[in-house]
């Protein structure tokens, strides 16, 4: 009973997998992106363990929460409750915040509750006690804009109004052009305030409007006044979408001028500790706060700024609190996920990560290592998915899954400590063990492309060139402003540049890597022309599917006193395809066979220039493994990115922008992707990368390091030059870490 056993696991390219891991441990899985890792961990353990404790509610709860499969294995044993914090967006709804997620901001309103005598839902934006009634709490309101429903070059005869249905003469138009306070004949520019008040604004006054069959008398109403009661007010969804598009071209959203954006209402607003309203505690950056706790008395600020010092261990200190959660990076939101597990008093639980170290720089890694050993400490066990090094080395225990990725893969290769793993000779061993240097022989720039006194978020007006025809590297500890400066003042001064970042891929249950990179249909086209039969005869989405399982592949069995159970489809064998489909064939394969082929096959048996360009694509990203046919809900994150990755590369592009590549990587990958960055700049283009790996940073040409720090101390440029010079600045965080790295 101190460890957990599973035999025989089958779960995607795993080949029967038999496995023990020792409870209150940690133990990180290692290996290959799409080697299996996730396949063990997410898939077999997580799930297991999830429909477990899920079949101890009651069926009528049960039917409220997501079923789960029962993994394709012999024996999973002694199993404890778990609890999964995966890179997924924490999300929410507009008024989720860094501060209701921590539960750190129930904390502080039950502080300013004891100050003000006020019931604490007063100090709560969620509550209609305490919202500000204008924008319900949520700080920002979507209004009309002026500005783009006049034209005050005009008057109102010559068409000002520039809103659909107010033709001059018309009856919208005539509400406004026989008001006796307006001069219909006047430029709008040269209104007084008062005259364009009444415009906007004005009301009680009887305008008499002329229709065909008559005249009749309407009350005034302003134009802003009436096109917000009309549009604004109400549930834009409910309109049709003609004219849902035209009432959003003349809004804009911005903050709530009622509350400025506190979100409370002025009853909340008015208690204050130490001069601050509950707003001021909110907008504040985690460190600061914390500063002003520390001056205050009480367990309630105790509490509180123990939860905040939790946050600013995990290197989130220039977080604040009501920063919402749907602009949080996956990163930064499986580290809050952490922090709030932290705070938990429940011990004997699986924690279950999946790379923690996503989007950390080394500095950043420690403390997320001192996060892990606390949760170890406690009386749990941790069960981490990672390739940083500095995560391996705090394990207890390694399970390396290899020896390679996809069919390829799917065994265990090595179990055992870090020093036993560091002998191994399996590629995480040998990528533990490998030395590199700090690349002395840097390209020349062939210009630059200029960034001036870039503002966006913490940059402090940040000016800085950047070279073209050399690979770069952009650095800095989280929050320092990598992000804003690149993918936000970079792509938008030049938009040209193709930008890959970490967004999940938008498919559906049927997309495959075919589909994403548009190649199913040259590929239906070449089967219908050699066959001469229709090209939707070679779709499983269209008349070519398997009537059985709808060309699925599988039929998924879901009842609602039962776990669903996915069988594969007897009727094609789940291959997808009708059997009359598969006898038509292109160079003795059928169109099943085709998409079972992994991309280093296929790239070989399509001679057609427009398949094997892009499929040598996927080679040159690493997913050579990679079948065509392959559900892309079945692949890592790792496989994922290089995938948008991998459909860029058919692009013409002077200027790549990656954000974070290396995600997702083990060590033997990030030399494939160091080898393709090198190949897109030798064939002349320009290579930008936000980066925290440092076998990336040492291998670029020039470096922009941000910081000093994270947040409000972030947001400057701290050095720019070659990775030998970086290695000797003493003003760097990275060059600090760098230094240890070739130490």
């Amino acid at each position: 009973m101190d460890s957990i056993r599973i035999v025989g696991a089958r779960e995607h390219n795993l080949k029967d997998v038999s496995l023990t891991i020792p409870k209150n441990q940690i133990t990180v899985f290692t290996g290959v992106s799409g080697s299996g890792k996730s396949s063990i961990v997410f898939d077999t353990i997580a799930v297991e363990a999830q429909r477990q404790l899920n079949s101890t509610y009651s069926w009528f709860i049960r039917n409220q929460m997501p079923k789960y499969e029962r993994p394709h294995a012999d024996v999973i044993d002694n199993l404890t409750t778990p609890v999964i914090v995966d890179q997924k967006p924490i999300g929410g709804n507009a008024r989720s915040t860094v501060g209701t997620i921590t539960d750190v901001y129930g904390m502080i309103r039950a502080m300013f509750a004891r100050t003000g005598g006020r019931h604490v839902s007063a100090y709560s934006f969620n509550d209609p006690q305490g919202m500000c009634p204008s924008c319900d709490g949520i700080g920002r309101t979507i209004r009309a804009d002026v500005s783009l429903m006049l034209d005050p070059d005009k008057s109102l005869d010559e068409g000002a109004i520039l809103l659909p249905g107010y033709k001059v003469g018309g009856l919208e138009w005539q509400m406004y052009g026989k008001h006796p306070g307006l001069d219909a004949a006047k430029k709008l520019a040269d209104y007084t305030a008062e005259e364009m008040e009444t415009l906007l604004h004005g009301d009680g006054v009887k305008i008499e409007l002329t229709m065909k069959n008559g005249t009749f008398s309407a009350e005034y109403e302003g134009l802003v006044d009436r096109f917000t009661r009309r549009g604004v007010t109400r549930d834009l969804s409910t309109l049709s979408e003609r004219t849902r598009e035209q009432m959003q071209r003349f809004l804009t959203e911005g903050v709530c001028p009622a509350c400025a954006g506190d979100r409370l209402n002025p009853a909340a607003l008015e208690t204050r500790i130490e001069g601050r309203n509950i707003a001021d505690w909110a907008r504040m950056q985690v460190t600061d706060l914390i500063e002003v706790l520390d001056g205050l008395e009480g367990a309630a600020a105790a509490g509180a700024k123990e939860a905040l010092r939790r946050i600013a261990d995990i290197g989130l200190g220039y977080l604040s609190l009501d920063r919402a959660t749907t602009s949080l990076s996956g990163g930064e939101g499986q580290r809050l996920k952490m922090v709030r597990h932290l705070g938990s008093a429940l011990t004997g639980m699986t924690y279950i990560f999946d790379e923690p170290s996503v989007g950390l720089h080394p500095r950043d890694v420690g403390r997320l290592n001192d996060l892990l050993r606390a949760l170890r400490d406690k009386g749990n066990t941790v069960l981490v998915v990672e390739h940083d090094p500095d995560v391996i080395t705090i394990a207890d225990h390694i399970v390396d899954v290899g020896p390679r990725a996809g069919v390829h893969g799917g065994e265990i290769v090595f179990t055992g400590t870090v020093a036993e793993l560091r002998d191994a000779e399996t590629l995480t061993g040998r990528g533990l063990r490998r030395s590199t240097q700090v690349k002395q022989a840097v390209r020349q720039a062939t210009g630059f492309m200029p960034i001036k006194d870039a503002s966006l978020h913490n940059l402090k007006k940040v000016s800085v060139d950047i070279p073209a025809g050399v690979l770069t590297a952009i650095t800095g500890v989280a929050g320092s402003g990598k992000s804003s400066l690149i993918s936000g003042e970079f792509m938008a001064a030049y938009p040209s540049a193709i930008f890959v970042d970490q967004s999940a891929i938008a498919a559906s249950s049927r997309s495959t890597p075919a589909t994403f990179l548009d190649l199913m249909d040259p590929i239906r086209k070449l089967f219908a022309k050699a066959n001469g039969v229709a090209p939707g005869l070679f779709s499983f989405n269209s008349t070519g599917a398997c009537e059985e399982c709808q060309g699925r592949g599988v039929i998924i069995t879901e009842v609602a006193y039962m776990d669903p159970v996915t069988t594969h489809c007897e009727s094609c064998e789940g291959r997808r395809f009708k059997e009359s489909v598969l006898v038509h064939t292109v160079r003795g394969k059928s169109i099943a066979d085709v998409l079972e082929l992994p991309a280093e096959e296929a790239v070989t048996f399509f001679t057609e220039p427009a398949l094997k360009s892009k499929l040598s694509s996927l080679i040159d990203v690493g997913l050579d493994y990679l079948t065509l046919g392959q559900p892309l809900s079945s692949l890592s994150g790792g496989e994922r990115q290089r995938l948008k990755l991998a459909l860029q590369l058919n692009r013409t592009s002077s200027v790549y922008v990656l954000d974070e590549p290396t995600t997702g990587l083990h060590m033997s990958d990030v030399d494939t992707l160091l080898a393709l960055m090198d190949r897109l700049v030798d064939a002349g283009n320009t290579v930008v990368v936000i980066e925290h790996n440092l076998d990336v940073v040492q291998h670029a040409d020039w470096i922009v390091d941000l910081g000093p720090d994270g947040g409000k101390n972030g947001g400057e440029v701290v050095f720019t030059g070659t990775p030998a010079e970086l290695l000797a600045s003493s003003e760097s965080l990275t060059g600090e870490y760098l230094r240890r790295y070739r130490s």
